[in-house]
């Protein structure tokens, strides 16, 4: 695999640890066992034979169910032990991890938890490529073969320079989203596409412009205390973002106010499924200190989409 992913001996041997010579051999032996030729090899660099491009697919579905195998063995032997990657957006990161590492630190010390900061589209690839066991980020996805763990929902808040006029209050229509010069995250921020969503319900209109200029929501927060702009923040976001500087206002929205849902997001079938589960219900819990909408825990129900079906909407469960 590592071979046909490099198409060069020298960096197969370097990505998997062995001496290119010892890889070589191996290769040829592989060849010899199976009776056909797997690679060419000229001087510069190895090419996949018609062979060796079909076997390649089949030794992935080995590779992967060797790696299901070792899971399984590992979530029976002792749950809530061993590495859990978690993969998590950066409007989450900075605002849950607090929480996540204290329940982490005092319910599963045993836990080697390692946290990966990306945008979704990379987190749901990880997901499936194996790279990453679970996800805490912004739903519905809408992809077959991830199971969602729904956490919570949270409403959006407009944040302001200092003396906006929307400023303070607490009754906001949906509606004065329609004309204000509106700051968002870059291309690829899941919070950017809602944010976009809110403001198309609110009737706002296609040539109004939306100012891209920020990577991050600090940055953001700090563009609109220039004056430059006005932007949606989510409500865990709100005290950390909002908290270093005070030229900023803020207006909340009447009911029903914008929101979004976190979740936790699975394989579906994933051999430690009873132990994120259980992570779930126990994070959900935790929770409960944050202005969030905490779901209960028969909202905890998976949410799967199979081959074939259509995506789920935003639904209550």
């Amino acid at each position: 695999m590592a071979v046909a992913e490099h198409l060069h001996f020298r960096d197969a041997a370097a990505a998997i640890g062995m001496s290119q010579p010892a890889l070589s051999g191996a290769v040829s032996a592989l060849e010899e066992v199976l009776g056909v030729q797997l690679v060419e090899r000229t001087t510069r660099k190895v090419l996949l034979s018609p062979a060796g491009e079909r076997l390649t697919v089949r030794a992935k579905a080995v590779l992967d169910a060797v790696g299901a195998l070792l899971d399984e063995a590992e979530a029976v032997r002792a749950p809530f032990t061993g590495v859990l990657r978690l993969g998590v957006i950066p409007t989450v990161a900075p605002y849950l991890l607090p929480t996540v590492l204290r329940l982490v630190h005092e319910r599963y010390p045993e836990l080697d938890l390692q946290v990966h900061e990306e945008q979704t589209s990379s987190l749901l690839e990880g997901l499936a490529a194996g790279r990453l066991d679970l996800l805490l980020l912004a739903v519905p996805l809408g992809r077959p073969g991830i199971t969602e763990l729904p956490l919570f929902e949270e409403d959006f808040v407009l944040v302001a320079p200092d003396g906006h006029e929307l400023g303070g209050r607490r009754d906001l229509p949906r509606e004065a989203l329609r004309e204000l010069p509106l700051l968002l995250l870059d291309e690829g921020h899941c919070l950017r596409d809602q944010a976009l969503d809110i403001c198309r319900e609110a009737g706002r209109a296609g040539g109004v412009p939306v100012t891209t200029t920020a990577a991050g929501l600090s940055t953001l927060v700090q563009l609109v205390a220039g004056g430059l702009g006005v932007t949606l923040l989510p409500r865990t976001a709100l005290q950390v973002e909002t908290g270093r500087n005070d030229q900023l206002s803020t207006g909340y929205f009447a009911d029903p106010a914008p929101s979004r849902r976190i979740a936790l997001a699975m394989r579906t079938g994933a051999a430690r499924g009873g132990e994120f589960e259980a992570f779930a219900d126990a994070l959900r819990e935790a929770l409960r200190a944050l202005p969030v909408r905490v779901l209960p825990a028969r909202a905890s129900t998976p949410v799967q989409v199979l081959p074939g079906e259509d995506p789920p909407g935003r639904v209550w469960l």
